[in-house]
């Protein structure tokens, strides 16, 4: 399974990162050009890879399995423009086998006393709080860099990405082998989550972009189940989101404590963490790991496997700064944007109009319009209990 943090959302998410390589010519030099060029040949290797799903279709020797699940995207792809209205275009019409278990590797950091993310900057997209790898091993290495900066980093494969609809004249972005064979309702809400980024992007904001997409997926693989699917698909689904829903109020909680922490310190800029601050620190993440396993403990008397939550109980075992920052990005805005959809009286075309009004503000203003659509959090810890 993904990286639950990122999969609900479903997971990506490196098209920000390599938009900005594919359009950015050559005006750099060293290190910037390296990974430019890396992003260019890794998403060329891809592109060279797929096929037409009708072309995987026909041959005789394609597998039943991959059959059904080619049939099922078709249905799927289908179903966003007829009753999502996102984008008909070549995108998620063709498949590649890329022979891993990941699209690319992304890489996050931030600095040991907050949960700000570390960023870079691309022509086109502005600044994103990560950057993505085609190969684990640069990735891995990118992130050693940045470590050996004092910052905390996390490093996380993603199953599939959006390059914005900006590449669809040369085909698409194509279903892959990294998340085809996901139960289907995880599949169907990946589909709608990155075909969501093809509809709105705020340039530089990657929590608004990310939340946005998020409520996509949520709202629209519910009316995917709610239609289409069997009902073993939808208990399926459901066993699932109930998980990735206290998982993701408890990761909350922690980032809420955690930035209280990081709020109220006293500390000179720049400074290492001093030696108060990490204890307290400490405490705060002995506590979300206690809760987790609580949690944990709950899920497995219910019947749930340890494989059906093996990706969780790697993520509570390296989380740290930069894994919640990323995290937020993806769960933060999502109850505002929600809001924003019922405001708009569940009307797919009033709601991305309405997101494209918020995405042509300040940044700082489009935060303050979401923050007062929201509503108020549960209280913190409420989903562990």
């Amino acid at each position: 399974m993904p990286l639950p943090s990122f999969s609900a959302a479903a997971a990506r998410r490196t098209a920000m990162a390599l938009l900005g390589a594919l359009l950015a010519g050559c005006a750099h030099t060293g290190d910037t050009l390296g990974y430019y060029w890396q992003s260019v040949r890794g998403h060329l290797q891809i592109m060279q890879a797929a096929a037409p799903v009708d072309d995987w279709l026909a041959r005789p020797g394609t597998a039943a399995p991959l059959r059904e699940r080619l049939e099922l995207a078709r249905q799927a792809r289908a179903f966003a423009v007829a009753e999502l209205h996102l984008p008909d275009n070549a995108s998620y019409r063709r498949y590649a086998d890329l022979g891993r278990r990941a699209a690319v590797w992304n890489v996050v950091a931030a600095p040991p006393d907050a949960l700000t993310l570390h960023t870079w900057c691309f022509p086109i997209t502005g600044c994103i709080g990560y950057r993505g790898y085609f190969a684990e091993a640069d990735a891995r290495a990118e992130a050693a860099r940045l470590a050996g900066q004092g910052l905390e980093v996390a490093v996380y494969g993603v199953p599939a990405y959006s390059t914005l609809g900006y590449t669809n004249w040369l085909g698409g972005d194509p279903l892959l082998n990294t998340f085809i064979a996901w139960p289907e309702g995880e599949f169907v809400r990946l589909l709608f989550h990155e075909l969501a980024h093809q509809v709105v992007y705020a340039n530089g904001d990657t929590m608004f972009n990310e939340s946005f997409a998020t409520a996509v997926e949520r709202l629209g693989v519910a009316r995917w189940l709610g239609t289409r699917a069997t009902p073993q698909a939808r208990a399926e689904y459901e066993h699932g989101d109930v998980r990735r829903t206290a998982f993701r109020a408890l990761t909350r909680s922690a980032r809420e404590r955690l930035s209280a922490v990081y709020g109220s310190a006293s500390k000179p800029p720049h400074a290492a963490v001093s030696i108060e601050l990490f204890a307290i620190k400490k405490i705060a993440m002995d506590q979300f790991r206690a809760d987790y396993a609580a949690l944990r403990a709950r899920w497995l008397a219910e019947g749930t496997t340890p494989a059906q939550i093996a990706g969780y109980d790697r993520w509570v075992a390296d989380a740290n700064n930069a894994a919640f920052g990323a995290q937020a990005a993806y769960d933060e805005l999502v109850p505002a944007f929600e809001a924003l959809f019922e405001r708009e009286g569940g009307d797919w075309p009033r709601f991305y109009a309405a997101v494209r009004a918020l995405a042509a503000q300040p940044a700082q203003e489009r935060l303050g319009h979401l923050r007062a659509l929201a509503p108020r959090s549960p209280a913190p810890g409420a989903a562990a209990d």
